[in-house]
């Protein structure tokens, strides 16, 4: 059989059209360009490429129901194990999970699985393929969901799908966590959350926003009205540098940024009266995922330069492939090797220039990462009017308020049994605010992962 070794091209917006606005960078997958691609996939019976998916989809099926022009069955097929084709397909690190895996990438490239999974969902919107009847539940089992991001949708999804009922608390004034509020536009289309999510509500999981579990609503009355509770609240709050100027007006942790853009519509401005400042020089700091959206935000509320700064080099960069690229393409600076240690203001206190410590990669440790050493007497100056902090994320300083009989461990984050239940029987966790800040699936196989052992306990009870 012979076999394409290189994965066909799925088109992207020309780079200076797309900086202009905040519309989707890829370009819809047609049909005949799915089709082909899916061709390429070898049905291998072993299938090493799902035990890369921390949902567990049966790739391979999909893959060939798609090969032979059914979408409907290939979408069904991937809603068995979750209900987020179109965000994963989209935000999902394929590089690193499944398509790793794929046997092809041996000696050419792997299959294009996320694009093949965006494709699916995509149809399954377009086409209404992902409408559901409301579930009927056995009466007297309900379970509350806290927060509503990634693995608080995958919970309740497996929850409801398996007749208990449902009842998600959302703290902000829209459903979806992160995926909401971190992601930008050009990434993840809000309207295409709103329809995933949508099929939740079909299938009869109500959403409150607004509620703040641990000041509008306590844990104790949670438990004495549903029989088991998932807290999923994930790991939000921004780490800092600590560092001099730090807290000079126009420096804003990645977090904030995004969330003005992404919740509060400030991109929008003067439509919306939530602006972010006008910028000129902007310096990210950071080299994840974070950074590359923040950057790329930057550049399209009109930034004449954007710089990353990262302190170990283009090798160790975190970020997806893909965003680094994308970065590139749309002008953004890249500069390795260096770290912050001083933010300059001007005499109205606001940023003006960042002081970096040159940096060279000291020996390899045992796990073979090469940590950044200060280079003695070597720092350089960078004019900035905006800095933006973007070096990750640590656990929600709200959750003690929660209930103090919750235990964490030395960083903040939740402490769970095997089966993901906390220190309180009958309350279970999930996602970032177990393991830290993670990726969109590992977060949807925690959820997953904690509605099946819910759904054990409910069945024993």
């Amino acid at each position: 059989m012979n076999i394409q070794k290189k994965r066909n091209h799925f088109p992207d917006r020309k780079a200076e059209d797309r900086v202009k606005d905040f519309q989707e960078v890829g370009l819809p997958i047609d049909f005949e360009l799915a089709q082909k691609e899916a061709g390429r996939c070898l049905q291998c019976k072993h299938a090493p490429c799902i035990t890369g998916c921390p949902v567990e989809i049966k790739i391979p099926e999909f893959i060939l129901e798609i090969k032979n022009a059914q979408i409907k069955e290939a979408y069904h097929i991937i809603r068995k194990d979750h209900f987020l084709p179109s965000v994963c397909g989209r935000v999902c690190p394929q590089e690193k999970q499944c398509e790793r895996l794929c046997v092809l990438a041996k000696t050419g490239e792997p299959v294009a699985i996320g694009k093949l999974e965006k494709f699916v969902g995509d149809e399954a919107i377009q086409k209404q393929y992902n409408q559901s009847s409301k579930i009927k539940t056995i009466p007297g089992k309900k379970a509350a969901v806290i927060g509503s991001g990634p693995a608080s949708l995958a919970c309740a999804g497996e929850l409801i799908k398996n007749k208990i009922a449902v009842d998600v608390f959302e703290a902000l004034h829209k459903i979806g966590g992160v995926l909401v509020y971190g992601i930008p536009e050009f990434r993840l289309p809000k309207k295409l959350i709103e329809k995933e999510i949508g099929v939740l509500k079909q299938m009869g999981v109500q959403f409150f926003e607004d509620s703040v579990v641990g000041r509008t609503i306590v844990l104790e009355e949670l438990l004495s009205e549903y029989q088991a509770v998932f807290i999923g609240v994930g790991a939000g709050t921004p780490l800092f540098l600590n560092i001099p100027g730090e807290k000079l007006n126009s420096v804003f942790s990645a977090n904030e940024f995004l969330t003005r853009i992404n919740l509060m519509n400030a991109y929008a401005f003067p439509e919306y009266d939530t602006p972010i400042p006008n910028a000129s020089d902007v310096i990210v700091i950071g080299g994840g995922n974070t950074a590359m959206d923040a950057a790329r935000n930057a550049v399209r509320l009109g930034a004449k330069k954007v710089t990353v700064a990262y302190r170990r080099t283009e090798n160790e960069l975190p970020a997806r492939k893909e965003e680094y690229h994308h970065a590139k393409e749309e002008g953004i600076s890249f500069r390795f090797l260096i770290s912050p240690l001083e933010i300059k203001s001007d005499e109205s206190g606001k940023a003006q220039s960042v002081v970096f410590q040159k940096m060279e990669l000291g020996a390899p440790d045992e796990k073979g990462r090469r940590s950044p050493i200060p280079i003695q007497d070597e720092t350089e100056l960078i004019q900035a009017d905006m800095v933006i902090i973007a070096i990750g994320t640590q656990s929600n300083p709200l959750l003690p308020t929660i209930s103090p009989k919750l235990k964490l461990n030395s960083k903040g984050y939740l402490m769970v049994s095997e089966n993901l239940e906390t220190s309180i029987p009958n309350v279970f966790a999930g996602g970032d605010i177990v393991t830290g800040a993670a990726t969109v699936i590992q977060a949807l196989g925690a959820g997953k992962k904690a509605a099946r052992q819910i759904l054990k306990k409910l069945e024993k009870e």
